[in-house]
């Protein structure tokens, strides 16, 4: 008989006892997610570029990114989504670029007292208007009443040469800053005060963007499951889903989602989710929001990291997206165009009675296979999310049960003394079955267990006696989407 670690030939009395733990886990324990929220900092941050921070407190982000910058704006409103998963932070150097710019000029002067109602970047921003007061007056009031708004992302200044004209500039340099939003009377009943006008030039001008493989490179072999990103230009997106399939891969398994937005029209949101074809990120629409995409990341990306480590299959249609504003009434899409969006690769929100943004469906990028034709085996982010959670148990079983084990053909079975340490094609085949059934079945994982058990291949590899070869077909669990019928009445 084998007894682990204890020697065979010991002869000193009197008592000698292993424990082992190899046996203790009856399923695995629960995955947890660990999230990676990317972005740019401010120079007054106190956090050095390419460094993770983990983030615990609502404070810290203001703390070590700057107040106003683009980082500790996602932090905010990722937190306001989900402060229960792990969550880290990553600054990430600015480009070689220019800042993008917006302008308000000020026309005529007020007839009546009343407020000038800003929104910037989802900030509201008011400004006390004396009656009488000329537009120099009110372009100077609004450049003192952003100035104490950091958290708006931008500064302000009297544009140069002029004493009515107020321009805004991003934080940071870089094609992010052209989607800022700038805009009037926003919520119900705000109103520009008589004798006044604004004209506003939105944000433009932005240009660069970030260095990806730095990123790639300080994220090293940790794993995080889930990465929120608000950089979406190709080459960015593009180094990221390089990396995202190798994390994928067999020789790594810290498989990842990455998680961003893209704001703009529906033409625009079309042609952008066409143009790329990635099943591991997921990207929402925004539409021509109040607030930038990099926010809509954070609160998607924080809703799904929470909701898909309770339940990978579980879909996330109508969760709101907390900390959101939604796009203004006459210019939400409908259902059409936002079917278009979806076989576009591009994710949808709807707006709910309570003018809340709610995920209406998360779908991946990937629209077609390696010849162009229509592939949806990963539609949705849950196929991958589930595929991942089902690696990870199996893996958890056997290198929890099975570390340190000899490999056998069946024929050695009954011939084994009791506690040898042999793997052998039944066993393989018997634990597998035994998550299935006991853990991937419950969990509402995968579904037809028979064809599973008809269908699951373990051999020793003809090439490599020390290889244990398995093919399994899981049937995963889809989610219900779509409640189809006809309704035949009679009178």
């Amino acid at each position: 008989m084998s007894l682990g670690t204890i020697p065979d030939d010991i002869r000193v009395p009197l008592a000698v006892i292993e424990i082992d733990n190899s046996q203790a886990l009856s399923s695995a324990p629960a995955q947890s997610r660990k999230v990676l929220v990317i972005g740019h900092q401010n120079d007054d941050g106190t956090s050095v570029a390419l460094t993770r921070s983990r983030i615990t407190g609502d404070g810290m982000s203001g703390q070590l990114y700057g107040k106003g910058s683009m980082l500790a704006a996602m932090l905010k409103i990722f937190r306001k989504a989900n402060s229960y998963t792990e969550t880290w932070a990553m600054s990430v150097p600015v480009p070689e670029g220019a800042a993008a710019k917006a302008s308000l000029t000020i026309i005529g002067s007020a007839s009546a007292a009343g407020t000038l109602a800003l929104l910037v970047n989802g900030i509201s921003v008011q400004i006390a208007v004396a009656e009488s007061d000329d537009k120099d007056t009110v372009a100077g009031a609004i450049v003192t009443a952003m100035t104490a708004q950091p958290e708006t992302q931008v500064t302000a200044a009297l544009k140069e040469g002029l004493t009515d004209t107020v321009e805004l500039t991003a934080n940071w340099p870089g094609s992010t800053g052209n989607g800022m939003d700038v805009r009037l009377n926003y919520y119900t009943g705000e109103q520009t005060p008589s004798g006044l006008g604004v004209t506003i030039a939105g944000f433009a001008g932005g240009t660069g963007t970030p260095d990806m493989s730095a990123v790639v490179a300080a994220m090293g072999d940790d794993w995080f499951t889930d990465i929120v990103c608000p950089f979406n230009d190709t080459q960015s997106l593009n180094t990221l889903r390089d990396e995202l399939v190798t994390r994928w891969g067999p020789l790594k398994m810290i498989e990842a989602q990455l998680w961003t937005a893209f704001r703009g029209t529906h033409a625009e949101s079309g042609t952008f989710g066409h143009a790329r074809n990635d099943w591991l990120i997921s990207c929402m629409s925004t539409n021509i929001a109040p607030q930038p995409h990099w926010q809509w990341a954070a609160s998607y990306g924080g809703i799904a990291a929470y909701y898909l480590a309770v339940d990978p299959a579980r879909p996330l249609q109508t969760l709101v997206l907390p900390g959101i504003l939604v796009p203004v009434k006459d210019i939400r899409w409908d259902l059409q165009e936002r079917n278009l969006l979806l076989h576009d690769g591009i994710a949808t929100h709807f707006v709910d009675a309570g003018d809340n943004a709610c995920i209406e469906r998360e779908v991946t990028m990937y629209r077609v296979n390696q010849y162009g034709d229509t592939d949806t085996s990963y539609l949705d982010v849950q196929s991958p999310a589930t595929l991942g959670r089902i690696r990870y148990i199996i893996k958890n079983r056997f290198t929890n049960r099975y570390p340190r084990h000899k490999l056998a053909g069946d024929d050695v079975l009954d011939r084994l003394d009791p506690g040898q340490p042999v793997m052998t094609p039944k066993i393989a085949r018997a634990e597998l079955l035994d998550i299935a059934l006991t853990e991937l079945v419950p969990a509402g994982l995968v579904e037809d267990f028979d064809d599973y058990k008809d269908t699951l291949e373990v051999d020793i590899d003809s090439n490599d006696a020390n290889r244990l070869n398995f093919i399994a077909h899981p049937n995963l669990v889809n989610q219900l989407r779509v409640l189809a019928g006809l309704i035949q009445f009679k009178q």
